[in-house]
């Protein structure tokens, strides 16, 4: 548990500073990735790989090193990783090559992977009944990270260059470090189990718990629809609509709407439980990729697209997120790296079947991709609702230190 030298207040709002600056690493890329490639010369299949190495770096980190959290001092981790991410994201203000700016790209997703870590200590410190805000206010400071990040990355990049993006978040990191080394306290491990057992825990809690199994199916197919969209969003209204990065980077700014939702919809998931809040984003989600369907013809789309789209994500994520460290309180860590596995690697697939799709037929084809993960998103969660099981037990089975049920 965290340390009674920091109150718990200050606690929280100390992490949701650093998921802020953490988040941006990977998404300060968003709108220049069409400035990128002119720069670079560089192909838009070629650029493709920026973000969907940065989402697989996200999945590689959360999953061989996140569950170390239940093993040792999420400390440690949490301060190694900030280390290594600032490093990367220097690497990525010089890199002079597509393919050395790829491998920076890679390693700020497995270091970015601590803000799960992060969300960990925060569901630790809050009371049961509060646990949904706590996740709410921590999401929403990740959020604001993110918007913040691709707004400024296209401001910066049309005024001084893509790479004055990365200069700044080098910086802001290197400032967070002192500021965690001295207030950020230890924390438990809740087992002793070696590293190979410790993996094959995160399996069986998988295979033995549906609550989780079905959050994170769910929200591995909306981050198809989330890390598609935001891999082909500026080559494709660089394209239809002639933007610059600058407003290209701007479209981060409707994506405020779904700022606005993450701790409601954790009030809400407190009140009512999961299955409500995630059926309504599903249900978003599908509406917001109907609608942009017509981007290619009016910027109307892509705007109110986006809205949709942010909204349903982030209460999806926070419902979703909470309910995942509520079910198994001695296996948080695992519990996290089987959600943020599914995440992210949705991320990374929604990337690379966007970039291909776009490339090889046209937004439509990104479209038709995304409908039919939301589609199947949605059949997950109604089937989920009617099976007698889920609605008898929705709690998880705790796992023993040594990984057992």
């Amino acid at each position: 548990m965290p340390s009674a030298e920091i109150p718990t207040i200050q606690l929280r709002w100390m992490l949701t500073l650093a998921a802020f600056v953490v988040a941006g690493g990977i998404h300060y890329q968003t709108p220049m990735l069409a400035a990128i490639a002119a720069d670079l010369d560089a192909s838009a299949a070629a650029m493709g790989w920026i973000p969907t190495l940065s989402f697989a770096g996200m999945f590689v980190g959360v999953v061989l090193l996140v569950p170390l959290g239940d093993r040792m001092d999420k400390r440690a981790i949490i301060l190694v990783k900030l280390a290594l991410l600032c490093a990367a994201q220097a690497v990525m203000a010089l890199a002079p090559s597509i393919a050395v700016l790829a491998a920076a790209s890679f390693v700020t997703g497995v270091c970015s992977s601590l803000a799960q870590s992060m969300v960990s200590i925060v569901a630790e410190s809050a009371r049961p009944s509060e646990r949904g805000r706590a996740v709410g206010t921590y999401m929403t400071g990740l959020f604001i990270g993110i918007l913040f990040a691709r707004i400024t990355g296209g401001l910066l990049a049309s005024q001084f260059g893509w790479r004055s993006s990365y200069v700044l978040s080098t910086l802001m990191l290197a400032a967070l470090i002192p500021l965690l080394a001295s207030r950020l306290p230890h924390t438990r491990p809740t087992t002793s189990a070696p590293y190979g057992t410790l993996m094959r825990s995160v399996l069986e809690l998988l295979r033995a718990n549906r609550a989780i199994r079905r959050a994170a199916t769910i929200q591995f197919m909306l981050g198809i629809c989330y890390g598609g969209f935001w891999a082909v969003i500026s080559p494709m209204v660089t394209s239809f609509h002639r933007l610059s990065p600058a407003d290209i980077g701007l479209l981060g700014i409707p994506g405020a709407a779904g700022i606005l939702v993450a701790r409601p919809a954790g009030h809400w998931m407190d009140r009512t439980g999961v299955r409500p809040v995630v059926m309504t984003a599903v249900s978003i989600m599908l509406a917001a990729w109907v609608v942009l369907t017509l981007s290619v013809w009016t910027m109307l789309a892509v705007v109110a697209g986006v809205m949709l789209l942010d909204c349903a994500l982030r209460a999806a994520m926070v419902a979703n997120q909470t309910l995942v460290n509520t079910a198994a309180p001695e296996s948080r860590a695992r519990a996290n790296t089987i959600f943020g596995t599914h995440v992210w690697a949705g991320n990374a697939t929604g990337a690379f079947l966007a970039s291909t799709a776009f490339a090889l037929y046209g937004w439509l084809a990104v479209c038709a991709v995304a409908i039919g993960a939301t589609a199947t998103a949605l059949m997950l969660a109604l089937f989920n609702a009617r099976s007698p099981q889920e609605r008898h037990d929705d709690r998880a089975p705790i796992l023993n230190s040594d990984g057992t049920e």
